[in-house]
């Protein structure tokens, strides 16, 4: 009885042990960055209710865009803090000029951020797709000569856009990561939901 007794300790002496000495689990974005490489994060913007944009848009007016609603905005700073607990280490920040992209820019609170034509939303018409594609790729081509171990470059942009170069359709506040050298492409989740 004895015997049993410390045959079942040790056995889950053994068994702690062996839970410490496993590797910490890294996050599905910094896997997903490591796999392939990662020198892009394409993000879709956060939670913006509804379906495309009103009839009377206007790139210049946010009233007249579809806008990330209060749960939006709180999911956008969540994500800020998720990736600063990763410690994901940003280079530079795009966004495409859409209102609710660049308050998910904004609200994420990482440092300053540029727009970028490429990055629009060619989903109702309002801009070419050929053309908003084109300057996109012209970027990613730029950067192919990027030291391969360097910060990644965030985009914050639309799902429409991040299919078109990824062909990987994330959720609102979803990441896609990508190498622009190799083209290739990870679904990278969405840490936090609206």
């Amino acid at each position: 009885m004895r015997l049993r007794f410390l045959t079942g300790r040790l056995a889950a002496l053994i068994g702690l042990l062996w839970l410490f000495a496993l590797p910490a689990q890294a996050s599905p974005l910094a896997d997903a960055i490591d796999e392939i490489d990662a020198d892009v994060l394409f993000l879709r913007h956060a939670l913006a209710p509804g379906f495309g944009d009103p009839d009377n848009f206007s790139i210049h007016d946010c009233r007249t865009q579809r806008n990330l609603s209060q749960s939006g905005r709180d999911q956008s700073r969540r994500i800020g803090q998720y990736l600063r607990d990763e410690a994901i280490e940003i280079g530079v920040i795009l966004s495409s000029r859409w209102c609710r992209c660049t308050e998910t820019a904004a609200e994420i609170g990482l440092g300053p951020f540029t727009t970028h034509d490429g990055l629009n939303s060619f989903f109702d018409g309002h801009v070419d797709r050929a053309q908003t594609i084109s300057l996109l790729r012209a970027y990613l081509d730029r950067m192919k000569g990027s030291p391969a171990d360097g910060p990644v470059t965030l985009m914050v942009t639309h799902q429409v856009v991040i299919t078109a170069v990824t062909g990987i359709a994330p959720q609102s506040g979803g990441f896609v990561a990508y190498n622009s050298r190799t083209g290739a492409a990870k679904r990278a989740g969405t840490p936090v939901q609206p």
